[in-house]
């Protein structure tokens, strides 16, 4: 189908061709003018244009010219009212194919219609000794010939591709930009301004920063005026375009009725402001004048310029993109060049990316003019761990590492893989090496000083226990050979004898317990019946009469397996404890309860209460820690050895908040045994 378009003040001639034509053959399209048409012609929608003028002026001589110049290769056809010879040679001059005087005759139009698609068929091909159109440019064709629209094409798409050059620049990309519109449209003056770049790492500017616009490029302007001279987003020409999204002139309803879009238009000497997209946002403006000749830019060629800006934004933004990346590369590298730790960046391939100069230092090659670091370089127990991160993409657990050659240098090495998301194996790994040296020579000084102080308090402790043990002895000793024969002195040396051994048993035991760390033994142990064992024991360190005891075991026997010594031990110096509470009269409850809840294994809880005033807040958070006592007499260690019991017994010893008005509580977690149950 074969587009005819019109032109003319008034559609009669259009409605005549549609009703007369064949619709299946023939589309007509009527335009008032050429303005209107242009886009049309611009991409050469037209197969005949159809001019309804009068060859009585020079006005339809400038229209022929405008037509020709929007698209050479298209047939025109004039209806005139009358015949003007000299109007009708110089039509004919322009192009015009043929001429013709009105009424329309349809006949006659269609048969023209039919020779004038029909012609090229008819036309002979070129052949080897007639060269084409494109490429004829003998002087047989007249100072006037024209090259052809694919010469033309190509002239410009490589004159366009030489902004390429600057595609990492974005002022040389700009300025060669306009540079190239003026040769092109013969641009008098244009600028271009746009919003801040994206900054480092965050890739956004400041609030503020992002919505005022600077000027990036100008031709045909005074550098001082755009030195200080900004758009904005929020108001003006910047804050229309924003608004609007498409060209804005200076004429426009829009610009004349906002008093600072047009005082920014007359200050830049501009006519028209073309937004400058991304194809997301709108990241600039450009501002042109007409051309040198003093005429304005028509409607294609803006709708031109704002495509070619489409593309330029793309690359604006690209160059940003790249700027913002280079900077967090550099900043990165930095930030690794300046750690105290060494940094290696491998790839698949085993090459050494990135090696900071502490890396250099730990396993560089001095004898390498480079400098540069290698993978060989590398320790091989070092090296193999990095290989098999990059072949397996699974990080490795942190281990040490001391070099043959520089006894006492302990190095903490991780290996981290960096993988791509969807991507089977990692790109490259990374490799810290952190010197220990200094770290663990402080480490081993900071234990031998624990260690020292803990010798020293227990050296302190146990001479004190040992001398209150010892005072009674040593006493009687004196007396020995003169009281001897006195039976009361012998009674009380019966005593101080009993009573030191007893301290000193339990010193040892103490001293024992918490020097083991397994049971020495495996035994079912009636867990009632320990109990009581370990009451009567407690009952020799505090004898009091009016001690009790009341244990509650739901009315069946309960069973534990461990070590029976060690686990009477441990509730011989919790009850101890208990007693200790209340000296006068001690009354002690022990609760026995099982956890089958949850996913933990079968357990038995065993709460200790006694009658006294109940823990302090110092005293929870420390008393079963080794040395801490409230009392003059004893080491302090009673509940430390008793936690140590019942954590080699996989179980739990903890402190229990006192509620209001309750004494103090020591709870007691074990395991249970399967096979026996108990009634919560």
């Amino acid at each position: 189908m074969k587009n005819l378009l019109v032109l003319a003040p008034h559609p009669e001639l259009a409605e005549a061709l549609r009703t007369g034509l064949n619709p299946e053959q023939y589309r007509t399209i009527h335009r008032a003018s050429v303005e209107e048409a242009e886009p049309l012609l611009a991409h050469g929608l037209v197969s005949v244009c159809i001019l309804d003028v009068e060859l009585t002026g020079v006005q339809a001589v400038w229209l022929l010219e405008r037509i020709r110049r929007r698209e050479p290769k298209c047939p025109i056809i004039v209806f005139a009212g009358a015949r003007q010879p000299e109007w009708e040679e110089e039509a004919y001059l322009q192009g015009v194919s043929h001429v013709l005087t009105k009424p329309l005759r349809l006949r006659m139009f269609t048969a023209l219609l039919d020779r004038l698609f029909a012609a090229p068929k008819d036309r002979p091909l070129p052949t080897s000794a007639s060269p084409s159109r494109e490429t004829q440019k003998s002087p047989a064709a007249g100072p006037g010939a024209l090259p052809s629209p694919a010469s033309q094409t190509l002239g410009v798409l490589r004159n366009f591709s030489s902004i390429l050059t600057h595609s990492l620049n974005a002022e040389a990309l700009l300025k060669q930009f306009l540079l190239l519109l003026r040769e092109i449209l013969s641009i008098n003056r244009a600028a271009i301004f746009l919003r801040q770049p994206y900054g480092a790492f965050d890739g956004l500017a400041a609030g503020e920063e992002s919505r005022r616009l600077r000027a990036a490029c100008a031709i045909g302007l005074s550098p001082g005026l755009l030195e200080h001279f900004e758009l904005s987003f929020d108001a003006g020409i910047g804050g229309q375009l924003f608004r609007l999204g498409r060209i804005l002139r200076r004429t426009s309803e829009e610009a004349q009725g906002d008093v600072e879009t047009h005082k920014e238009f007359e200050l830049l000497g501009a006519q028209v402001a073309v937004p400058i997209l991304d194809r997301e946002t709108l990241i600039g403006v450009a501002l042109f004048d007409g051309r040198v000749t003093g005429e304005p830019l028509v409607n294609t060629e803006l709708e031109l310029i704002f495509h070619l800006l489409e593309q330029v934004g793309l690359a604006i933004r690209n160059i940003w993109l790249h700027d913002q990346l280079a900077g967090n590369h550099e900043m990165m590298a930095g930030v690794l060049r300046e750690l105290s730790s060494g940094c290696v960046v491998v790839s698949r391939d085993l090459q050494v990316l990135h090696a900071n100069k502490m890396a250099r230092k730990y396993f560089g090659v001095a004898s390498r003019t480079s400098g540069e670091m290698e993978f060989t370089d590398l320790p091989q127990l070092i090296a193999s761990k990095v290989y098999q991160v990059l072949r397996t993409g699974a990080a490795v657990v942190p281990f040490k590492y001391e070099p043959e050659n520089s006894p006492g240098t302990i190095y903490n090495i991780t290996v981290v893989p960096f993988q791509r998301q969807n991507a089977a194996t990692p790109g490259s790994a990374l490799l810290v090496i952190e010197d220990l040296t200094q770290s663990e020579q402080l480490r081993r000084l900071e234990v031998e000083a624990a260690n020292l102080r803990l010798v020293k308090t227990m050296a302190d402790r146990l001479a004190h226990e040992v001398g209150n043990a010892m005072v009674p002895l040593s006493t009687h000793q004196q007396l020995l050979a003169e009281k001897y024969r006195d039976a009361e002195f012998r009674a009380s040396l019966d005593a101080a004898l009993a009573d030191g051994v007893k301290r000193v048993t339990r010193l040892i035991n103490q001293m024992r317990f918490l020097a083991r760390d397994t049971m020495t033994s495996h035994e079912a142990i009636p867990l009632s019946t320990l109990i009581e064992e370990a009451y009567q024991e407690a009952r020799k360190y505090q004898p009091v009469k009016t001690a009790q005891l009341k244990c509650e075991n739901g009315g069946k026997p309960v069973f534990v397996t461990g070590d029976r010594a060690a686990l009477k031990h441990a509730f011989t110096e919790v009850l101890i404890n208990a007693l200790q509470a209340n000296p006068t009269d001690p009354k002690v409850g022990v609760r026995l309860r099982a956890e089958t809840g949850g996913d933990e294994p079968p357990g038995l809880r065993i709460e200790v209460q006694d009658n006294g005033s109940g823990f302090t807040p110092e005293a929870m958070q420390k008393a079963a820690a080794p040395f801490f006592t409230t009392r003059n007499v004893g080491l302090g260690l009673g509940l430390a050895v008793s936690r140590k019991i019942i954590e080699t017994h996989h179980g739990k010893l903890e402190i229990v908040p006192p509620k209001s008005g309750h004494s103090g509580v020591v709870r007691i977690s074990l395991p249970l045994d399967p096979t026996q149950t108990l009634d919560a």
